[in-house]
């Protein structure tokens, strides 16, 4: 079910699709919750085509709100099932529009993404690993023991162990004392929601049922690793919001003040 407004028939080698769903959980409808009297989604939309206009733009959307957000502002929009279970299906589908070779999947709710980031997706993926994406280290206990906060461990060669969101690894040593010092030191790194794609893989998870550990822990990526692809996972230093609550609305807008 793809309704599509101003696709060119000369298709991109890498595309950047964000993939927007109208309900969520913790923080209902975020992605229209004003700040400074424009809608999320439309402070995303902006900041990646400022942050990366090299990369052709896309917005995947479930609702005609979501598409009324961005569209009215010149932004592509493919409406999608409202059916997918999750932001990886939700791709899959407007890339069967798109037909990009390489996908470069920025959430809907992180507003302060960067070109740096973008562009470093956009080189790992474009190697031997099919997919990709970013992460960046912890500095303070208190973002470690927050299950909101997404870890991932990672391997020697850069490719991704595991995601979690628990506090891992576990210090046996100092158990729940374990302080800022030991956190920023360790080799758990905070995930970001930012990925890459190959079209091959992205293709081939939307015909895979969830998997139970993504199940479990609610996180699409374990998804990739359990059934046996590897993701590389490139580290920054940029600073990120990711909008999941109230709470954070507030410190975007903050941060927009500072």
């Amino acid at each position: 079910m793809a309704g599509v407004g101003g696709i060119r028939k000369a298709m991109p080698t890498t595309a950047i699709i964000v993939p927007c769903r109208l309900e969520s959980t913790r923080f209902p409808r975020k992605l229209l919750h004003p700040i400074r009297g424009k809608p999320l989604l439309l402070w995303v939309a902006e900041r990646i085509a400022a942050e990366a206009p090299e990369f052709p733009l896309y917005f995947a959307v479930d609702h005609g709100l979501l598409r009324d957000a961005v569209a009215a502002h010149g932004f592509k929009v493919i409406m999608t099932s409202p059916q997918h279970p999750s932001g990886t299906d939700r791709l899959a589908e407007a890339n069967r529009v798109v037909r990009a070779d390489r996908v470069i999947n920025v959430q809907a709710d992180e507003p302060l993404v960067t070109g740096g980031q973008i562009r470093e997706l956009a080189r790992l993926v474009g190697g031997e690993a099919p997919m990709a994406t970013l992460a960046t280290p912890f500095r303070l206990a208190i973002d470690f023991q927050n299950p909101n906060q997404v870890k991932v461990v990672i391997r020697r060669d850069g490719r991704a162990l595991y995601f979690s969101r628990c506090s891992m690894p576990f210090s046996r040593d100092l158990g729940a004392g374990a302080g800022d010092a030991w956190v920023a030191a360790s080799p758990c790194h905070r995930h970001l929601g930012l990925y890459a794609y190959q079209a091959q893989l992205l293709e081939k998870l939307a015909s895979l049922p969830p998997g139970r550990y993504e199940q479990i822990e609610k996180l699409e990526q374990l998804r990739v690793l359990e059934n046996g692809y590897e993701i590389m996972v490139g580290l920054t230093e940029d600073q990120s919001i990711g909008v999941d609550t109230p709470e954070d609305a507030k410190r975007f807008e903050e941060a927009l003040a500072g």
